[in-house]
């Protein structure tokens, strides 16, 4: 987690947090609104579309969108990405519980409106995830996450993982470009 941070900009020690960083002024205040805002929009989206799925499609045959290319069908999926790892559902909760923390901590020193949306986009996604880990079957911290959009030949994912690959394709980019989350941009 502290590499993270280093990478991203927050210092490793509270110490440091309180000497350097001066009060968030209404334009840092207004980029954490935008980051929580994103994120709440994100994580209410793919909670709403995983209870959908769960009361409409499960123990249904999967609904052809466009052919057999798109289908929805939900599937529970106790692993990560294409189903690995099946075994370490609660690493994964843990992870995903790091990664919400290292973004609440990097949101005090935010003061860019793309580095808001993209962090905002991670946030959502890993707390949707994270709220399926806890509280759907087999039990607290080992649930299944609800799956179900499945494209032919790829794995079957969420909103939750999309807002999660397009926030840390943003972040990428951002990083590439040489955006810093304070709004400075640097040329290496």
């Amino acid at each position: 987690m502290a590499e993270a941070e280093r990478i991203i900009g927050t210092p490793d020690s509270e110490k440091a947090d309180e000497a350097e960083a001066p009060a968030p002024g209404p334009r840092g205040k207004r980029r954490i609104a935008v980051l929580f805002a994103v994120a709440l929009f994100a994580y209410l989206l793919d909670l709403g579309s995983k209870m959908l799925v769960v009361a409409k499609l499960e123990h249904h045959a999967p609904i052809e969108i466009i052919g057999d290319l798109l289908k929805f069908e939900a599937v529970r999926n106790p692993g990560a990405a294409f189903g690995i790892g099946e075994a370490f559902t609660v690493i994964f909760t843990v992870i995903a519980a790091a990664v919400i923390v290292v973004i609440a901590r990097l949101a005090r020193k935010l003061y860019s409106l793309p580095w808001a949306i993209a962090l905002g986009l991670l946030l959502g996604g890993a707390l949707g995830n994270l709220t399926d880990r806890i509280f759907r079957a087999p039990g607290v911290f080992e649930g299944a996450v609800v799956d179900f959009i499945a494209p032919a030949h790829f794995a079957v994912f969420n909103l939750a993982d999309s807002a999660i690959v397009c926030g840390g394709f943003l972040i990428v980019i951002l990083s590439f470009r040489g955006l810093d989350p304070d709004g400075t941009v640097h040329k290496d």
